[in-house]
């Protein structure tokens, strides 16, 4: 079936409309504003029913999106970057009031310094935040797990709001084929939400809100939210053999490309996994036994799948689009605290940071990936944190620091 060309901010878009959603409070931010300029003009035109509002700041979208959803709305908005920080404070309040809805969040270097483009730090910043993640590599992905998401999210065992990211600009204005599921279909697989709280008799009062409360209630509610997250795991194969049977495409915890045989593996996330696919597909031309680890879904985390995946390994390369001052890679972390407990670990774990700021990993800084981990794994010793930089790259930046520097004295 061919499919229409369209962005990933668009596709976003389509996700909420087919999800037919309620209400979206939106706040204009680079590189998610088509999102909200589309929902804008479906909602104007009455092509959408929800009901669409601007308001003052990221901040206020968040909390009116929590508010409603606590109301029984299906709920839409999305951020990006700094307005996903600025809204920081109301995600902790919205996972905590149980309201499920979707966030699409549109992946951009944080300040300072100032970039447009995209790496992961602001959506690592919310992992800790009760909303759970799920990551696109393509725009067919990011409609998809939309509609997946709100399946989640709203399920009774779960009923926490979920983050959809895609990758600024690589993907956000990146125009691919995505194929329109029919809206019959997608009612099939995501019938109206119908919170069980909305059905209480007078008799049966039911509160959400906010109070002031001890150190005992508080450890059990967010315990709650823990365990509840932990249930989205389950909760995530349903909703993925339902899609499966229903659209015809199969999403998982995690992709696996090239796993078959493979030594050593690379662990990735996002739309530069396009270019680590590639880079193993030339890896394995040239005789290299190399094999390609997605991250799909980031919260809750699946440590078992990650496991099974790495299993047997010789070693493990951990490519990570964030930096963690102080400390390195985050995915890094995470994927060493995983396998800590393997009886049989990978002989070598090495960490690398690339794609700051949206900066391109070209071929041969996958091959030098690909080459450093082959001689950790040999002699049984990970390495990094190692910054991916080109030559070219450092000589541009010390030409740069010389122009800042001004004219030598006495030239």
């Amino acid at each position: 079936m061919a499919g229409e060309m369209m962005t990933g901010n668009l596709a976003a878009a389509w996700g909420a409309r087919l999800a037919d959603v309620d209400y979206v409070p939106a706040f204009p931010i680079t590189p998610q504003t088509e999102i909200v300029e589309a929902l804008a003009k479906w909602c104007e035109s009455g092509v959408m029913a929800a009901r669409f509002v601007t308001l003052d700041s990221e901040h206020s979208m968040m909390t009116a999106a929590g508010a409603a959803a606590a109301t029984g709305a299906r709920v839409f908005t999305a951020t990006s970057s700094q307005g996903l920080l600025y809204a920081m404070e109301v995600l902790y309040s919205i996972s905590g009031w149980r309201t499920p809805l979707v966030l699409v969040n549109v992946s951009r270097a944080l300040a300072a310094p100032i970039t447009l483009e995209s790496d992961h730090n602001d959506v690592l910043a919310a992992r800790d935040s009760g909303f759970l993640q799920i990551h696109a590599e393509t725009c067919q992905e990011v409609l998809d797990s939309i509609l997946m998401a709100y399946r989640i999210a709203e399920d009774e065992r779960v009923m926490l709001p979920v983050i959809v990211n895609l990758d600024g600009f690589y993907l956000s204005f990146t125009r691919e084929p995505v194929i329109l599921p029919d809206p019959e279909q997608v009612k099939q697989f995501l019938p109206p939400f119908q919170p069980a709280h909305l059905g209480f008799k007078a008799s049966s009062p039911h509160a959400l809100g906010v109070a002031v409360l001890g150190g005992v209630t508080y450890s059990y509610f967010r315990h709650q939210m823990h365990l509840a997250s932990f249930n989205a795991l389950a909760v995530h194969q349903e909703a993925a053999a339902d899609f499966a049977r229903i659209f015809g495409r199969r999403y998982d915890f995690l992709e696996g490309y090239r796993l078959d045989g493979a030594e050593d593996v690379l662990v990735m996330t996002n739309a530069f996994a396009s270019k680590g696919k590639a880079a193993v597909d030339a890896a394995r031309a040239e005789g290299r036994r190399v094999g390609l680890l997605r991250l799909r879904v980031i919260r809750p985390w699946p440590a078992d799948a990650i496991c099974q995946a790495l299993r047997g390994r010789r070693a493990v390369a951990v490519l990570d689009q964030n930096l963690s001052p102080g400390q390195g890679g985050i995915l890094f972390q995470e994927i060493a605290a995983s396998l800590y407990h393997e009886p049989v670990r990978p002989r070598a774990l090495c960490s690398f940071i690339g794609g700051l700021g949206g900066k391109n990993i070209s071929e041969g800084e996958f091959r030098a990936i690909f080459e450093q981990t082959a001689e950790a794994g040999v002699r049984g010793k990970g390495m990094g944190p190692v910054l991916l930089y080109t030559k070219t790259e450092h000589r541009e930046m010390t030409e740069l620091q010389m122009l800042a520097a001004g004219p030598i004295a006495g030239s």
